[in-house]
């Protein structure tokens, strides 16, 4: 099965970029599956339920979250309605959950939203959780398994890889909004730190770059904002996973109304 994943979505830039390369990506590269994080997917923070039946509508097959999941109150039906997820490891008895089975051409494909622990909202030790949640599904016959780990930093995501090498089909980094190029196939299990963001690339992470600067410079806080007009970028990773194990991977990209590029492919660890 080809899994394709895309990063943070932010805001109406990100959408827009959706719209436009989504449908061609998804026919040319004959993917099955689309995945991607919605946690920024509104103005930057939440998603609503217009925005979410519009990415669903695109093509979008269901979409994990984050520490932004809460940004909007309608979430929280939202989950219950829709193909949403949400961190696993968040408390028990939270709206919610972090883990969805499907069935791909007679094939089972565990999806795992997860965060990490530093400068994140108070959640169960992602590494624990996670490791019962691998060994339950194993226990299960689910071979293939995907893991959205949401997580500001790059050692949280690198020691989940080490921890579940050969365990798992694919481990996909988010949050940072920084696309890495460390996309390889270590042990069976395609891996990329961070995807990278969709939306605008010419200011912050996705955001206009006054108010990160003045809080850089005073220490003040203020509000984060889309902007109206950006050049835009679309990040998404294939991860071709057969049995259990990533055979193939790569990072696909789009810039603007340009034709999206395969812009690397993965780098096999002997």
């Amino acid at each position: 099965m080809k899994i394709g994943f895309i990063g943070d979505i932010v805001g109406k830039p990100g959408r827009k970029m959706v719209i436009k390369h989504l449908k061609e990506i998804k026919e040319k590269e004959k993917l099955d599956f689309i995945i991607a994080n919605y946690e920024n997917a509104s103005h930057g923070f939440g998603i609503t339920e217009k925005n979410a039946k519009e990415l669903f509508r695109l093509g979008i097959d269901i979409m994990t979250g984050g520490n932004h999941t809460w940004d909007k109150k309608e979430i929280f039906a939202l989950l219950e309605s829709m193909p949403l997820l949400r961190p696993i490891n968040y408390p028990k008895g939270v709206p919610g959950k972090g883990l969805e089975i499907v069935e791909i051409d007679g094939e089972k494909l565990a999806i795992i939203n997860l965060m990490g622990h530093f400068t994140m909202p108070m959640v169960d030790n992602p590494f624990i959780k996670i490791k019962n949640v691998v060994e339950d599904l194993k226990n299960n016959r689910i071979k293939n398994i995907f893991i959205d780990m949401h997580a500001e930093a790059t050692s949280e995501k690198r020691a989940l890889l080490m921890m579940l090498k050969g365990e798992v089909s694919a481990i996909a980094g988010t949050h940072t909004h920084i696309g890495t190029d460390d996309l390889q196939i270590f042990d069976g299990v395609g891996y990329v730190t961070d995807v990278g963001l969709t939306g605008c690339r010419d200011n912050v992470i996705g955001m206009k770059e006054d108010v990160p600067i003045k809080k850089f410079l005073t220490g003040l806080p203020g509000r984060y904002d889309i902007p109206d007009k950006c050049k835009k970028i679309l990040q998404m990773v294939v991860f071709d996973i057969n049995e259990g194990k990533c055979n193939d991977a790569y990072k696909i990209k789009a810039y603007d109304e340009e034709e999206y590029f395969i812009s690397q492919k993965a780098f096999i660890e002997k």
